[in-house]
């Protein structure tokens, strides 16, 4: 019996965001225009609680600028250092050194695989400037301890929010914790604007520093105040955003819902950890990331495989190479030992759980998962 094939993601991009999209192109104001002012109103207002919003062309855009505009400077007098997790896009490791900043790796808690502040301590030097979270796969970072060990030391904060629209602590929204964060817009994200990112702050002066940057270091055009790049965001893709914007809070429930039931499914399934939430934390599940204990890499690939080839369930493995093992950035990395990062790369593996999904999607998923399981232990 054949199967339709369950992507692992699905963007939805339906009749409203097309209609969006020929209204700008009819207008002939097609870039950085009145769309993407009103998009960093609305994403503020529905998002970050009101917080200062800058839209650029994507998400590692967000992060590069914002990192630019906090002008990193170490009081030590050497290279300024940021600590950020391993275990992540490249595009956290990147958007520091880029700017001539160190990225300097701290290891995860494998339960929530976010910074394990423990580590993030134990990597503080006297260049310590910064300490960036990644709130991974939709789960806020552990803020409550980070914080703590910021203001201890007086390092600045930042937050990549990429995987994270609508994630929360107590009610308190990510993007709003530290002195920015950075979201993405890419199609597979919990919303889009085809491509495009934002960051968040509430520092006036930084919001304009990332203003500038985005246009070429100029606010009123040809009086360039500083050295800039163009990473605007075209008026298509924020009217795209704002239709998007209108059903991310449905899709974020549907996902929610999802994630319980496939908590459900898999609870007694031997071998399979569900992803964990602390009490007061919203996880908005860009993806839903189980590990499989005590398999290898190359056990979770097989299984992967298996659940592709045997029941058309698609899979995703973020991160199979941790970024202190990443050729591009193994010289930030001699000497570095993060096993909960090295662990969780080998076991992870990230479920469909996109509003898309049917409840006779989640079964399947279910099902599959511990077919293979029990086939492989």
């Amino acid at each position: 019996m054949s199967r339709e094939f369950i992507p692992a993601a699905k963007p939805i991009i339906g009749d409203e965001e097309r209609a969006a999209v020929d209204a700008v192109m009819a207008s002939g104001m097609v870039v950085q225009g009145p769309q993407v002012a009103a998009f960093e109103e609305e994403f503020s207002s529905q998002v970050v609680a009101g917080v200062h919003c800058v839209a650029v062309n994507s998400g590692t855009s967000a992060q590069h600028l914002a990192t630019l505009a906090s002008k990193l400077e170490s009081k030590a007098g050497g290279t300024p250092e940021v600590i950020v997790p391993s275990f992540t896009f490249a595009a956290t490791g990147n958007s520091v050194a880029i700017t001539g900043a160190r990225p300097v790796f701290a290891d995860i808690d494998p339960v929530t695989f976010t910074l394990d502040p423990e580590s993030v301590e134990a990597a503080i030097t006297d260049n310590t400037v910064a300490i960036e979270v990644v709130h991974l796969y939709g789960l806020p970072a552990n803020m409550g301890a980070i914080m703590e060990i910021a203001d201890r030391h007086g390092l600045a904060v930042f937050e990549d929010c990429a995987q994270a629209h609508g994630a929360a602590i107590n009610g308190k929204p990510v993007g709003t914790f530290g002195a920015w964060g950075s979201f993405s817009f890419y199609p597979t994200k919990n919303m889009t604007t085809l491509e495009g990112g934002m960051v968040s702050t509430a520092d006036a002066e930084l919001a304009r520093r990332v203003r500038l940057l985005r246009n070429q270091g100029m606010e009123k055009q040809y009086a360039n105040e500083l050295v800039g790049l163009n990473n605007r965001m075209t008026d298509v893709a924020a009217a795209v955003g704002r239709v998007q914007l209108k059903k991310l809070d449905e899709w974020t429930e549907r996902r929610r819902a999802n994630a319980t039931a496939l908590d459900a499914g898999l609870a007694a399934v031997p071998g399979v950890l569900t992803p964990a939430v602390p009490d007061g934390y919203r996880h908005v599940y860009h993806q839903y990331t189980i590990r499989l204990e005590g398999a290898s890499g190359a056990e979770r690939d097989a299984a992967q495989s298996a659940l592709r080839e045997e029941w058309q369930v698609g899979t995703g493995v973020y991160y199979p190479i941790p970024n202190h093992r990443l050729e591009s950035l193994a010289p930030y990395a001699e000497g570095v030992e993060l096993p909960n990062t090295e662990l969780v790369a080998r076991e992870c593996l990230s479920l469909p759980v996109h509003p898309s999904l049917s409840q006779a999607d989640l079964d399947r998923i279910v099902q599959a998962v511990a077919a293979v399981v029990k086939a492989g232990a």
